[in-house]
């Protein structure tokens, strides 16, 4: 019975020196101006709200979010290849991927991918 609380004592003694250890060596001793301000993104919140936001930004976001989802909309197909017919899959597969790259070289024309102009 005694062997029982010392053994959970000592685990609980262990534990707070490993929180405090942690705690202690997870403290940042640079302070950034733009790390303790509450946006990361490089607008100063000081200044106005009403900004004009970067469209060049916005499209780049855009097209990163469509092959996002592409990338998860694919990486299921090579599960369901195994139990389904595979020629159905891979002609479906590959007319989406021929869709997407045909957007693509549709942007890289139009110079949405260009970020310094």
């Amino acid at each position: 019975m005694w062997i029982m609380y010392i053994m959970s004592m000592i685990s609980i003694a262990l534990a707070m020196i490993v929180m405090i250890l942690a705690s202690i060596l997870s403290k940042k001793s640079i302070n950034d101006r733009e790390k303790s301000s509450p946006f990361e993104c490089g607008f100063d919140p000081k200044s106005s709200a009403r900004l004009p936001f970067s469209l060049r930004f916005f499209l780049i976001a855009v097209i990163f979010l469509i092959f996002d989802v592409e990338i998860a909309l694919l990486l299921p197909v090579t599960i369901i290849m195994q139990s389904s017919n595979i020629i159905s899959w891979t002609v479906v597969s590959l007319f989406f991927l021929l869709i997407l790259l045909i957007g693509l070289f549709h942007e890289w024309n139009q110079g949405a991918l260009e970020w310094a102009s």
